[in-house]
This record gives C-alpha cells, structure tokens and sequence, in this order.
C-alpha cells in the first residue's frame, strides 16, 4: 500500500473503532460460523503451548477466540490503528501477558519471531496484491515447521457477475439481520479502500509461497476461511 493508503484505512477504523463490534454481527451474517470455522482450522491439541501472531487484530475478536480455545496460547497482535488496538488491550485485558501489542502496518513490520500459527481476519483484502503475494513469503518464513497460517476474510468473486451477485446478496442478508442504515454506509465507505483478491488467486499465490495443505475451509457469498500448512 502506499503511505496515503495507509494512512486512509488508519483513518477509517480509527473512527469506526467504536462500533464496529456492535456491528460487526449483523455485517456478517454468517458470523458465528465464519469465525467457527477459524478457529477449527487450527491444528492443534487444546492444551498446547502455541505462539500465535495476529495480523491485523482490530479490537482483538479473532484473538479472543484463539485465546479462550487454547489456553496456552501466547498471542500478538498487530494492528496499525491505535484506536481498534486500545479495544483490543480492553477485550484482552483479562488474559495478562498472554496478549502482547504492537501498533503497526502488519504488510511493511517484519516477522521477526517464529510462531506455530499466523492468523488474519478481515484485513489482507486491503492490501494491494503484489502486496498478499510478498506477505504469503513473509508469513511462510515466519511459520515454525508444520505451522500453520489461517485467514478469515472477505474475497472477491471469481468473475464480475459473481462478484455483483454476492455483494448484492450479502447487502440483503445484512438487512435481513437489522443492520442500520448509517452502519451499513460506514461499511460501503470503508469497502472502498478494499482490494480484494478471488479464493482462487490466494489459494495459487500460497501454493507458490511453498505451503501445502492449501485449503478453503468455510465460503459464504464474499467471507471465506481458507488455511496453508509449512
């Protein structure tokens, strides 16, 4: 991304922060299921001591998730909007140094520890491709042997037809959910800063990364929960 794209989605959630847990339920219809699907992708004992990066961790959900699934688990996030990170520090507050917290653009900040698992929700779609395709490298080289790197996020439709019929059809579903009005603009106004790549392409770039063990585990019109294994 450039400095004037990072700068804008800094922007955006720093002034979406406040709601977007409130919201985020109804913007994703298929939440529960969604985010289900994350954290069962995860290949690992309960009980295990993993270390586990979190790579553009909003408020902190998906590792509230991780953290209460394995209570071992050693969580960093990262995040380059002070704001969503000071929810974060709120959720996970309870957890002690379990969580630790770096304000940072995830894409640019090297990966300079290892980790048994690298996870993402709701975040690489920003990123230009070139972008994805360099942080796929980064985060196999990061991933400790058999670790594994699992992203939760929006995807582009595979043609221009589909993309419009899933879009249209996640609009009517965030209605059907109650979303209000003024939330639903929010998202629509941030969604433009989006560059969301097709399954198909994320799933090729990871192979060419070297991960095996490519797999879409979850898809609902634009969500979809995909996992690679080093």
């Amino acid at each position: 991304m450039s400095g004037m794209s990072e700068t804008s989605i800094q922007r955006a959630f720093d002034q979406a922060a406040r709601d977007y847990d409130r919201t985020r339920r109804k913007l994703i219809p298929c939440f529960d299921d969604f985010y289900r699907a994350a954290i069962e992708a995860l290949p690992f004992e309960r009980s295990e001591p993993i270390r586990v990066l979190d790579l553009g961790a909003g408020t902190g959900l998906m590792s509230f998730y991780v953290g209460s699934s394995f209570q071992n688990a050693a969580v960093t996030l990262v995040d380059i909007s002070p704001e969503m990170m000071a929810r974060a520090r709120e959720r996970l507050e309870i957890g002690g140094n379990r969580f630790r917290f770096f304000e940072a653009d995830f894409a640019e900040r090297p990966i300079e520890e290892e980790y048994e698992a690298i996870i993402s929700a709701l975040s690489i779609h920003h990123l230009e491709d070139s972008k994805k395709r360099e942080l796929f490298g980064k985060i196999f080289k990061a991933l400790a042997p058999g670790g594994v790197f699992v992203n939760a996020d929006q995807m582009r439709g595979e043609s221009d037809a589909i993309e419009r019929r899933n879009h249209e059809q996640w609009l009517a579903r965030a209605r059907e959910h109650g979303v209000e009005e003024r939330a639903l603009r929010g998202a629509l106004e941030r969604m433009k800063l989006d560059r969301a790549a097709t399954l198909g392409a994320q799933l090729g770039w990871l192979r060419e990364a070297g991960f095996h063990e490519v797999a879409c585990e979850y898809k609902n019109l634009i969500f979809a929960v995909y996992c690679a294994r080093k």
